[in-house]
């Protein structure tokens, strides 16, 4: 009798034990995939030289892994400057996946758009949007992307008073459940958080508390963008890549290499009652 009873329990715990193996494995087999498709779009010819080069600085690869990227996403990056992240984000998607591009005005708008229109193989999927708070902030519909991220942007909207119209627009975007991947360069901790952020730094206490205030909850953080060299205690546009005095004490700069960066993921809540 016990015998009998004794079969049935093993039969089932050995199913149990396979069906947790095969879960990780398949796990691990897409992650493998994800890492081969990121590490190509990295290394990829639609990547200029100049941008390979600061690779060693920015970290795409671990970055875009922290935030846990998958091919097959909706992913929404905001303000893209002159297109660093465009160039790993447009090609990693293209076939699978979905990039939205949530552009402010001006000239920079132009130039961007002119990149997209000169190389269609890699970008003609991209889905350009409009973000000009506080009138303009639809950047994908609501409830739809699996990811926004943004990287060095923020300290620009704080001296704006638009910082919470961002967010908001984020969080609106976003599914529940959804990621919110940001880099920033990081303020040092001892000193007072600038209202204006003038010399380009944010606390990170102070960012993880903006995110806060627009519903997000913090699901990690990271070091791959921390620079122990940077003293922060210039402005951040004295360092490379835009080492705007010149000449003047050029070489230290360089020797500094680029920001000391906080890299920060956020959450929107599945529910209302885990926001907090």
């Amino acid at each position: 009798m016990n015998q009998r009873i004794r079969l049935p329990l093993s039969v089932l715990l050995t199913l149990s034990i396979v069906a947790i193996l095969s879960t990780r494995f398949a796990a691990a087999a897409d992650d493998a995939g994800t890492t081969a498709a990121l590490a190509a779009a990295i290394a990829g010819p639609q990547r200029s030289d100049a941008n390979k080069a600061r690779d060693k600085y920015r970290h795409p690869l671990e970055t875009l892994t922290f935030f846990g990227i998958k091919p097959d996403m909706t992913v929404v990056e905001v303000s893209p400057g002159t297109g660093w992240y465009t160039e790993i984000l447009a090609p990693l998607l293209k076939d699978h996946g979905k990039l939205y591009e949530a552009v402010g005005g001006g000239a920079g708008a132009k130039k961007f758009e002119d990149k997209l229109k000169a190389d269609s193989a890699v970008y003609s999927q991209v889905i350009v949007t409009t973000l000009q708070p506080p009138a303009q902030t639809e950047i994908a519909p609501a409830g739809s992307a699996d990811m926004v991220l943004t990287f060095r942007n923020v300290h620009d909207w704080i001296p704006r008073g638009t910082t919470q119209d961002y967010f908001k627009a984020f969080y609106r975007a976003l599914k529940p459940g959804g990621v919110l991947g940001i880099t920033d360069h990081r303020a040092d901790p001892s000193q007072p958080q600038d209202p204006k952020a003038k010399n380009g730094y944010v606390r990170q206490d102070y960012m993880i508390q903006i995110a806060k205030q627009a519903g997000f909850r913090l699901a990690g953080t990271s070091e791959i963008n921390a620079n122990p060299k940077d003293p922060r205690n210039q402005p951040v546009w004295n360092l490379p890549p835009t080492l705007r005095q010149g000449d003047k004490d050029r070489d230290k700069y360089l020797a500094i290499g680029e920001s000391d960066r906080m890299t920060l993921k956020f959450v929107k809540p599945a529910t209302e009652a885990q926001t907090h």
